[in-house]
């Protein structure tokens, strides 16, 4: 049986270019050499940051551990935002990232990342094949209550 479970999430651009602006090693703690290179390569970078930030936070939620308020580390360099050759975007999952996703028993992921000049949005969609032994245990366990 498979078990589906999603993140999404929405961000400010100009809030986020304010905050980026505030800290100068803000950009390089949260992205990859890879999103920095893509992202500064357009005219506007600071909507595809927001973009990219949207869909780790939204992959962080998919996994169901959320951003912490008391900072991030490097760790969400883990999560990286790549493009397929259509173009469309790529979650590729590192370090503790990818642990949690294999414990989850994640056999599938999706991003889809849409911006304006004014705001970004991002939404996961991850699968993962769930232990019907555990759900039918549990089923069993209920009935005999």
């Amino acid at each position: 049986m498979i078990q589906i479970h999603q993140g999404v999430d929405i961000v400010d651009v100009a809030r986020f270019k304010e905050v980026a602006g505030r800290n100068q090693d803000f950009l390089s703690d949260i992205f990859t050499a890879g999103e920095m290179e893509y992202c500064l390569s357009m005219k506007d970078p600071h909507p595809h940051f927001a973009g990219r930030f949207a869909a780790k936070e939204a992959c962080l939620k998919a996994l169901g551990i959320g951003l912490s308020p008391t900072g991030t580390g490097h760790f969400l360099r883990e999560i990286e935002i790549s493009r397929h050759p259509s173009g469309r975007p790529l979650l590729l999952l590192n370090g503790w990232a990818a642990t949690i996703s294999k414990r989850k028993r994640i056999c599938q992921h999706t991003v889809s990342i849409s911006h304006t000049n004014g705001t970004a949005v991002a939404t996961v969609i991850m699968l993962a094949e769930r232990d019907d032994t555990k759900v039918a245990l549990r089923t069993s366990q209920e009935s005999q209550r």
